[in-house]
């Protein structure tokens, strides 16, 4: 008798589960669904850029910005998101390693700037590979910025 009432429990117990999961799979009664993508393989690779005129970043008054995904795939609404994709990684996500990387590439470049002091400054925030990035630099003048990057595309938007 004893193992009739526990096996009588345990089919209760098993009935009682299917019909939470059949009304989940039917989205009906209270139980919730599952959600509706699963995680992919990728690490998250999700950045916010912008450039904006101003001395400080936190001060700077933002003249555009973009957003940046590169797993699984390139996008976002930057205007070449392969390319700049393709630029990060070869750096690892380390925004302030992109000029060495185009000294590297094309050491003859030499781009000449005016001595005009109108400050831009440019930031990347998000996530990189899942780990958070947080970078922001200065330059005299867009075209210092267009020298200091190697004039990839990250940063030309």
């Amino acid at each position: 008798m004893r193992s009739f009432r526990t096996l009588g429990a345990t089919a209760l117990a098993t009935a009682s589960g299917l019909a939470l999961i059949g009304t989940a799979i039917a989205g009906t009664g209270t139980a919730e669904a599952a959600p509706a993508s699963t995680p992919g393989l990728y690490a998250p690779t999700a950045l916010v850029l912008t450039l904006g005129r101003g001395e400080r970043p936190a001060t700077a008054t933002v003249v555009r910005a973009v957003t940046l995904s590169c797993s699984p795939s390139a996008s976002g609404t930057h205007p070449a998101p392969v390319e700049a994709c393709r630029e990060l990684t070869e750096v690892d996500g380390n925004f302030a390693r992109l000029a060495r990387l185009t000294r590297v590439t094309a050491p003859e470049r030499h781009v000449p700037c005016t001595r005009e002091w109108d400050p831009v400054t440019v930031t990347g925030v998000g996530v990189w590979e899942g780990r958070q990035v947080r970078w922001s630099a200065r330059y005299g003048n867009a075209c210092e910025l267009r020298a200091a990057t190697g004039e990839g595309t990250v940063f030309a938007f």
